[in-house]
């Protein structure tokens, strides 16, 4: 990761979604900014090895690969379990976690298999229907805080920053007249 310490991320976070900022997201910000202590190592593992699928999978749905890598590859999925372990309140944490059994619920009893082992397209439903909430038992902020923080562990990762955008660790002179149009990404520092 490019961000040396979560104290930076959280911060950035605060700055990326603005007043929007899924709850628990916006509370590991304020902690973020009351000086908690930094660093990016999960104290514990907290997934099954079936959640961690399903994370991967929900991820990897949410930003897939194209021609630039995907949520997996920029390490989402571990990105969320440390959030989850480390940052979260346990009623934060807990709630993510009903949903994502609510989710895992909802593939299995609709399609007969978890899903993660969906393809693209039942698991895009999946996620329409979870995102217009429309899922029985689905908190209505899940999917939102779920696309937050899959966004925020993939623009702070090494391949978020650098492959998907232009990285200028020290922007160059202010040109008012830059020609965006023809490099069609977003710069980041």
């Amino acid at each position: 990761m490019l961000t040396s310490n979560r104290r930076e991320l959280m911060i950035g976070a605060a700055a990326l979604f603005g007043s929007s900022l899924a709850a628990p997201l916006a509370r590991a910000a304020t902690a973020a900014q009351a000086g908690t202590p930094a660093g990016f190592t999960t104290s514990r593992a907290l997934f099954t090895d079936e959640q961690r699928a399903l994370v991967a999978a929900l991820s990897e749905a949410i930003i897939p690969t194209t021609d630039t890598p995907g949520a997996i590859a920029a390490g989402v999925p571990g990105f969320m379990e440390m959030m989850l372990a480390d940052w979260y309140e346990p009623t934060d944490r807990n709630e993510f976690m009903a949903g994502l059994g609510v989710v895992e619920g909802y593939a299995r009893v609709r399609y007969g298999r978890p899903f993660a082992g969906l393809n693209p397209a039942a698991q895009d439903a999946i996620l329409t229907l979870a995102m217009e909430k429309a899922i029985p038992g689905l908190s209505s902020r899940f999917f939102e805080h779920c696309r937050q923080m899959v966004i925020l562990g993939y623009y702070s990762s090494e391949i978020g920053c650098k492959q998907e955008r232009i990285y200028l660790p020290v922007p160059g002179r202010y040109d008012g007249a830059y020609p965006y149009a023809e490099v069609r990404r977003v710069f980041s520092s």
